[in-house]
């Protein structure tokens, strides 16, 4: 596989970002690559923002009003991308996670956070290429056993442990 480059940025100062999850958020976007058989080099945008700015993006860019936990901002059509001439990498395109909602979830579905991030990163990686649980249950269905698949392969499990300081969450 060609290189995958990932560009992270912190849009937020509500939640530090532990530790770790930087280098888990590559992974991720580097097994999704490798497991859909994708071989040239890529580039994707990671950004981190509050519940705030994911509610702003969601009412404009999906028309529905409320904050979420991740959305996908895709730069192709039909597995064709944008190739940056001066890098030569295909351009798949944005990731915007909401650190505080990834925080409440991991709590609330009982598992890690590392978990929690990475299947954020699955999914919308899943979707920068194509895929979509929104196109009935065989699709939902699909998308999550890649998901599980893809997790399994990077050792993240639901019984994963990931240590989180109660003071660097401000509710």
């Amino acid at each position: 596989m060609g290189k995958v480059k990932v560009l992270i940025s912190n849009n937020q100062n509500d939640v530090k970002i532990p530790t770790g999850i930087r280098l888990l958020i590559r992974k991720c976007c580097h097994a999704v690559l490798e497991s859909e058989g994708y071989k040239d080099s890529y580039e994707i945008s990671v950004s981190f923002v509050n519940d705030e700015a994911i509610h702003a993006l969601n009412k404009e860019h999906r028309g529905i009003d409320r904050s979420t936990d991740v959305l996908s901002f895709p730069l192709g059509e039909n597995g064709k991308y944008d190739l940056d001439p001066d890098s030569g990498a295909y351009l798949l395109g944005d990731i915007v996670i909401s650190i505080e909602t990834a925080y409440r979830q991991a709590e609330i579905y009982g598992h890690t956070l590392e978990r929690e991030i990475g299947f954020l990163t699955v999914h919308s990686m899943l979707h920068l290429l194509g895929y979509d649980h929104e196109q009935g249950k065989l699709q939902e269905r699909l998308m999550r056993e890649k998901e599980e698949e893809i997790l399994g392969s990077l050792g993240i499990s639901r019984d994963e442990t990931f240590v989180i300081d109660e003071h660097e969450y401000k509710a």
